[in-house]
Parts: structure tokens; sequence; C-alpha cells
């Protein structure tokens, strides 16, 4: 087990800004810098200052914050080549910035060099030479970002080397290497690490990995196991094409699975909020599938699986969950076995004695939904639902005595949607008729409205995912379907689920097991709920 210092550099606020859907104000930039030096990131590269006022103001905005542990880093390129340094608006952006830190990437690809910069290779060792000294002259680190190393070390190592041994003697305090195509695998990096090590001793190494290939974890993983003492990448994978290298995965691999020390051991229990954090912030939808921070990550369908674990949890998880801040799920399905009903019922604090006819019955009842379209490991809280009413340790709050929609398109071409309801709750009737954007929204108004004089906290309840899904495309428009509606209050959230051919009363039933669900809750007697 290693116990060297492997130095983070999170590039999500740069690389990852870059990505497909992603687009990150200024105030959204700060809340994540925050977090990252939070979590004890040690470099947070915020921008490229003289490429665009965003980035600019940022810098701006970064010095008033107050960190604890991250160094703040400017982005900048090498000088153009009809340029002196001091003469270059990158560069006096850059210091203009006034960071401790600055990353600045050249070209160490010879067909970069003559077919990019469209200049001689010794004038792109000035321009990386003078880039860099310059920036040390006015009292910044400089991390060198080897651009295209490896393609360009396949292509002419002579001269990728070289290029590295002029920003070392310029004066980089790092020499990072760069798969900036993404393309590299494993082994290759290996090699070139290894020979690469051997020609330059005096400086030390970092990684850029990106993931072209689906290797860009196991190539930084790699890049660091062969003595590279800094690695960058980005929360979740964000980046440019198919992403950067994921420090969600390249942080647990390094530290709990090899003894690197990346961040200290309690913040590394942080990760899994810091993941979902970002994504929040991003507005991007969690990867439920990533490793180490997914919603997935340790969940157990199968009966084998959930009952082997319920026994001992290292027979189907690599890792322990809570050691990167994630829990364990035991999900219910027509795959399920006993075990897994009884681990629902022991994590809900539920039993009537006679446990295990209980998980049986349970059991053949979540089959025949299943078969007819339910998929209760998406809608925990349907399930929860399910195993009360089982247990008989569930008495309704109201009931629905009946409802109708009415869907009709006006004189100037809208469409008008009206649902009405009749609710019983402890013996009182309440008729209710409301509008809505559409048929779900108007059953949804129509309902809690009728319900509001009963049960206040229903004010704070709102819907806030609604997802359908075809069960059997080859019935056509007569085809059942699936509806998950996802819920939420100030605190938490929840999701239920309703089948039907009929997709208005598939809706209805997932409404009123919501909203029961949410009652319920309220009174205490539920607790199997998601924190936002």
């Amino acid at each position: 087990m290693k116990t060297s210092k492997i130095s983070v550099f999170d590039v999500t606020l740069r690389d990852g800004a870059q990505a497909l859907g992603v687009s990150l104000s200024v105030e959204d930039k700060i809340k994540i810098l925050l977090a990252l030096d939070k979590f004890g990131i040690d470099y947070v590269e915020g921008g490229w200052p003289g490429s665009n006022p965003k980035d600019s103001e940022f810098f701006v905005r970064a010095r008033t914050v107050k960190l604890t542990h991250a160094k703040v880093v400017a982005f900048c390129s090498t000088r153009h080549k009809d340029n002196k340094p001091e003469n270059d608006p990158n560069l006096i952006a850059t210091v203009n910035a006034k960071t401790a830190v600055a990353s600045i990437f050249g070209k160490s690809w010879a067909l970069h060099v003559t077919h990019a910069l469209k200049t001689t290779l010794e004038n792109n060792l000035c321009m990386v030479r003078d880039s860099i000294g310059f920036l040390k002259s006015k009292g910044m680190d400089v991390i060198f970002d080897a651009e295209h190393f490896f393609d360009g070390f396949i292509n002419n190592r002579e001269y990728a080397v070289e290029v590295l041994k002029t920003a070392a003697s310029a004066g980089a305090v790092n020499l990072t290497l760069c798969d900036t195509n993404g393309g590299m695998l494993p082994g290759q990096i290996q090699d070139i690490m290894r020979y690469v090590r051997m020609q330059v001793r005096c400086v030390p190494l970092g990684i850029h990995a990106h993931n072209d290939s689906g290797c860009g974890i196991a190539n930084s993983v790699t890049a660091v196991m062969e003595g590279a003492t800094l690695v960058q990448g980005t929360i979740n994978g964000y980046g440019e094409r198919c992403g950067n290298a994921d420090l969600c995965a390249i942080l647990p691999n390094l530290q709990i699975k090899l003894g690197y020390n990346c961040v200290s051991p309690e913040k590394i229990m942080n990760l899994t909020e810091l993941s979902r954090y970002v994504s929040e912030i991003a507005n991007m939808v969690p990867n439920d599938y990533q490793p180490y921070v997914g919603t997935a990550a340790f969940a157990h369908k199968g009966g084998i699986h959930a009952s082997a674990v319920s026994r001992h949890t290292g027979t189907y998880e690599h890792i322990k969950p809570e050691d990167v801040g994630n829990t364990r799920k035991i999900l219910i399905s027509e795959y399920s076995g006993k075990s897994n009903v009884l681990q629902k019922m022991t994590d809900l604090k539920l039993s009537n004695g006679k446990d295990d006819d209980t998980a049986k019955k349970v059991l053949n009842t979540v089959k025949n939904l299943e078969k007819q379209g339910y998929q209760f490991e998406a809608a925990e809280e349907s399930f929860e639902l399910l195993l009360r009413k089982t247990l008989k340790q569930y008495v309704p709050l109201f009931d629905l005595e009946g409802m109708r929609v009415i869907i009709e398109k006006e004189e100037k071409g809208g469409w008008r949607s009206e649902a009405t309801v009749k609710v019983k709750v402890n013996g009182q009737t309440e008729h209710t008729a409301a509008d809505g954007d559409g048929p779900v929204n108007a059953l949804d108004t129509a309902l809690r409205k009728a319900l509001a004089k009963f049960y206040k906290e229903l004010a704070d309840m709102s819907l806030s995912d609604f997802k359908v899904r075809v069960i059997d495309a080859k019935a056509g428009t007569a085809a059942k379907v699936r509806v998950l509606i996802e819920s939420r209050d100030r605190k938490d959230t929840w999701t239920t689920i309703g089948v039907s051919e009929n997709i208005i009363e598939a809706s209805l039933i997932a409404l009123v097991d919501a909203i029961e669900y949410k009652l319920l809750k309220k009174r205490g007697e539920f607790g199997n709920v998601r924190k936002k």
C-alpha cells in the first residue's frame, strides 16, 4: 500500500463546463469552487481568463471567497507565435487573474505545431520557454499541460520529451501529460510513463486523461501507479465529447483501493454528496450507474445476491458504500427472493411476528404485479405502501369516491383540461374541480385542492417529475403504460407508480400513492424517503 500524497487537480469549472448540456453561471462556479474546497481538492482550475467575460468575472469573484484548502488556478495557452510574452493578451489576462498558480498548455505533438500553430518545432519550444518564464517572473507557480502528449510521443518521441524538458528548465513545478484525444489504452500509458520518468527526473509528473476510449479512469490510475503525483479530472466525468476522467471513481480507486493519500479519510466519505451537489448545480441528471456514487452502485436486485449481502456485505460489494457516503439498496422485483423482502422489513422496522409468511405473500404479490407491468425498484415508496397494507399496518387517510377528466379544444385553438374529484375524509365528502395544463396536472390540482381543507401539509408538496413508459408496444394504443411520479416537499423526494391501459388511471394510482405517502410520512409513520 502506498502512502504518498497525490495532488488532486479539478477541471470541472473549465473542461467540465465544455460538456454537452452543461452551462455554468459565475454563481454556479463559485458554489462548486466552495464545495471542492470543502471536500479537500488541492487545485481548482477556474477557467481561461482571457477567453470570455464570464471567466474573467469568476476570477474577480474568486478573490473575495474565503478558501480553506484549494488553490484557484488560471488556465491559458503559450504565447502566440508572433507575440512577445509581455505583449500577449492571454498571458496578460492570466497574470491579471491574480491567482497563485497558472496551468498553461503547450503543443507537444509535432503535427499540431506545424499544422495547427503553423510554426517551426524550434519556435514552439521558445513559446513554451518564454511563456512559463514570463508567468514565473510574475510570481506564479506554473503547471505545464503537455497537450496531446501521448499522441505526440507515438509520432515523435524525441520532440515530445524535448518539450517537457524545455518546460522543466523554464521553471514549471509539474509536467502534466495530456491524453487530449482520449484514445490511449492503459498499456500505452504505462509504457510511455515509464519512459518519460526515466528521461525527466527533475520535475514531478501529472496526468490529464479524457474518456473517448472509455479508459479515462483506468489511464489516470495507471499513470499514478507509474509515478504521476498529480491527477486531473472532473466531478462526474463531465467534459467535452465523451468527458474527462471521473474524479468520483479515480479518488476512491487511488485512496481506498491503493492507499494513496488524495484527500483526508473523512472527506472521501462525502464523495457521493459532492457528486450529487455538482450534478444539481450543473442541472445534469445524475448517472444512477456511476461507479461508487451512483444510486445503483450498491443496489441488489437478485434474490441470491440480496441473501448473500444480508449475511456478509463483501459477497457482492467491493467496498462498503458508506466509505464514499453512498447507501446500500435492496431492490424488490420479480427476481427478488424472500431475503430482499425481509431486508426491506428490517430497514423499515416492520414486523408482524410472522415475517417469513409475510415475505412470501408480498413476494408473490410483487411478481404478479410486475407481470402486469409494475416495477417497484424504481418506486420504493409504493412498495412500502404495499408492504404496510399486507402487514395490516396501514389505514387510508382518505377515500377517492370518483373522478372525471374533461379535455376539450377551445375556439381559439388552445386546449383545456378540467378534472373533478370526489373524496371522503372521516365521513365528510368533498367534491372539487380544477383546471390544469394537461389532464394529469388538472387531476393532481383537483385532488390536492379537495384534500387541502383536511390536510394543510399538502401545501408544500409538488410533483417534480413525471415519466410514462409503454409496457407492450405491440398492443399499440391499447398497450398498458407505466407511470412514475416523483414528488417532493421541503425536505424529501419520493417516487410512486401506477399501471393501466388508461394513462389517466395509471397517473391517478401513482398520484394517490404519492399523497398518501406524504400524509403518512408527516405523521411519522413512514420514514423511507430520500433526502434531496
